[in-house]
Formats: structure tokens, C-alpha cells, sequence
């Protein structure tokens, strides 16, 4: 479903629109968006952005231009998320605290990643597939593994 206060960009493709859960976010030109992907409110994605099927992005998270989002990626919002208070009580919407996740122009997220909010992904940085992100990642790195570190240099490709 995408609800009325998205804002879409020019020539924005979402290949399944009946399957996808879009609200309150904008998405920039010539975004590309596949099936079962969750976008909420206050969310930005840039422009010429591909996001691939399955991936989740909850507010607080800024995605700049040019970014690859692929399958299943996990982003989160919450350091300490919970279903309840210590006492019990159900958490209401005022007990949650939003922390903010930028990923910068050209970064590469793959399947299955799961990042951590409150960071930042550089410029043309390379997360792997599986990764767990908990921390700042540098512009150009390649990061891989739980937590993720620095494996190696986008510019300096390994083959």
C-alpha cells in the first residue's frame, strides 16, 4: 500500500505497488523499489536509489543518492527496544527514543545487513551481506561480519 502522504519523485519505479508498505516518506527521482519493502513516515531516500525486495526502513533513516539497498536489509531505530516497561506497563509511543541513521551517497548495503542506529555509512561504502553494522562506517571502506569491521577499500577491489 502506499498511502497519500508519499511524496514520489520523477520517474520513481515500484514494481509491486500492491505489496509494498510505503507512508509519510519521499523517495527521490528514478528510485527503483521491489516487493515487500516497508518505508515509514519522515523517512528520505535519494534519488537514482535501487531497494531491493524485503528490506525494512523505519524512521530516522536518511538514505542519500545513488544508494543499493538489497534484499532483506534490516535497519533499526531504537538502541533499546522493548515491548514493555521494567514495570510492566506497555510501552507507549513516548518511552521509544528515534535515533537517526544516515547512509551517504553511493553505499552499498547487501542482503541480509542489519544496521544499527545512531550511525552514519560513508560515501561509496560497501556493506556486506550479512553484515552487522553497530558503528560509523568510513567513506570507501568495505565492511563484513558481526560486528562488522573493515575488510578492505571499494577504491582497491580484491579480485
Amino acid at each position: 500500500m502506499i498511502k497519500d502522504d508519499v511524496k514520489l519523485g520523477r520517474d520513481v519505479a515500484i514494481f509491486q505497488p500492491d505489496l509494498v508498505n510505503l507512508y509519510g516518506c519521499e523517495l527521490g527521482d528514478e528510485t527503483k523499489v521491489g516487493a515487500f519493502v516497508e518505508i515509514r513516515k519522515g523517512v528520505k531516500i535519494g534519488a537514482r536509489c535501487k531497494i531491493q525486495a524485503f528490506a525494512f526502513i523505519p524512521e530516522g533513516v536518511t538514505v542519500e543518492d545513488g544508494v543499493f539497498i538489497g534484499p532483506h536489509a534490516c535497519f533499526t531505530n531504537d538502541r533499546y527496544p522493548a515491548a514493555v516497561n521494567t514495570d510492566g506497563s506497555l510501552k507507549r509511543p513516548e518511552d521509544w527514543k528515534t535515533e537517526t541513521t544516515l547512509v551517504r551517497e553511493g553505499a552499498a548495503i547487501g542482503a541480509n545487513a542489519t544496521i544499527l542506529c545512531g550511525i552514519t555509512i560513508g560515501r561509496h561504502a560497501l556493506i556486506a551481506a550479512g553484515a552487522v553494522v553497530t558503528r560509523d562506517v568510513a567513506d570507501f571502506a568495505v565492511v563484513a561480519g558481526n560486528p562488522a569491521t573493515v575488510v578492505g577499500d571499494v577504491r582497491k577491489p580484491k579480485r
